[in-house]
């Protein structure tokens, strides 16, 4: 089944493009590299749409008063529910959070989607550190203003995720939408003078793991500390739902 894949997140610099390559990545290898179309809608910080081996679209969605250009977003969905491809990633920024929660609400984007036959699934960012609450503030705006399923990304690279003394499991909005949270996926905080440098310097480079094993940035200690945080992530993402029973594993 055709899935979109929505990251959200009304605070910046919290690591969501990066965290959209990663699900780019990962939906690419498991279903192939051409049935994963990628669109970058943050009009400020365009990072995603430099990893030029995910071949993706950079779109406006902002109109001149700082509200959702409906032609051009509109024009967007609608491609998406014409293409044989069969998933699609859309990097949304911090600059388009609001009045995009405001524009899907309003118009039932996601329940459009739904009755097209493709799931839909918004994927929000919570991260350690002094942003913490604010990225809380996003997921339970997220969850309160849209209709669809929840994938939680925990990102340690700022500090542990957790408050007064509990981790993000046992915090109330986890707890109070396990109907629509489909999972949380740790972002582990590795040691930063190893596997710190080298997740940095892939990402300072628009590199993906699959350009990495061949770029001469990279000596084989590296590559292999990469591997594994791939292989931890790809771990992580094959228990969740669109990745077992919606997404169909490419053989």
């Amino acid at each position: 089944m055709k899935s979109v894949h929505f990251l959200l997140q009304g605070k910046g610099g919290v690591g969501k493009s990066f965290i959209a390559s990663m699900l780019a990545q990962y939906l690419r290898d498991r279903l192939g590299k051409e049935k994963v179309a990628c669109y970058d809608t943050d009009p400020v910080n365009q990072t995603f749409s430099r990893y030029d081996a995910l071949k993706t679209e950079t779109i406006n969605i902002l109109d001149g008063n700082d509200g959702i250009d409906s032609r051009i977003f509109d024009s967007m969905i609608e491609k998406i529910i014409a293409s044989k491809k069969d998933a699609a990633v859309i990097d949304n920024g911090a600059a388009t959070f609001v009045p995009l929660l405001r524009y899907m609400n309003e118009n039932k984007i996601a329940e459009l989607l739904k009755e097209m036959g493709i799931e839909v699934y918004f994927h929000v960012v919570i991260t350690g550190g002094q942003a913490l609450e604010d990225t809380m503030v996003g997921l339970s705006t997220v969850l309160e203003k849209l209709n669809g399923l929840v994938q939680v990304w925990s990102n340690e690279f700022f500090g542990d995720v957790s408050y007064q003394g509990k981790q993000i499991e046992q915090f109330q909005v986890i707890n109070d939408n396990q109907d629509k949270i489909i999972g949380i996926i740790r972002v582990e905080n590795r040691t930063k003078d190893t596997f710190g440098k080298d997740i940095e310097l892939m990402v300072k480079s628009n590199l993906t793991f699959d350009e990495v094993k061949s770029s001469p940035l990279f000596t084989l200690m590296p590559r292999q500390r990469l591997l594994s945080v791939q292989r931890d992530l790809y771990t992580q993402l094959d228990q969740q739902t669109f990745s077992g029973n919606v997404l169909p594993l490419k053989e």
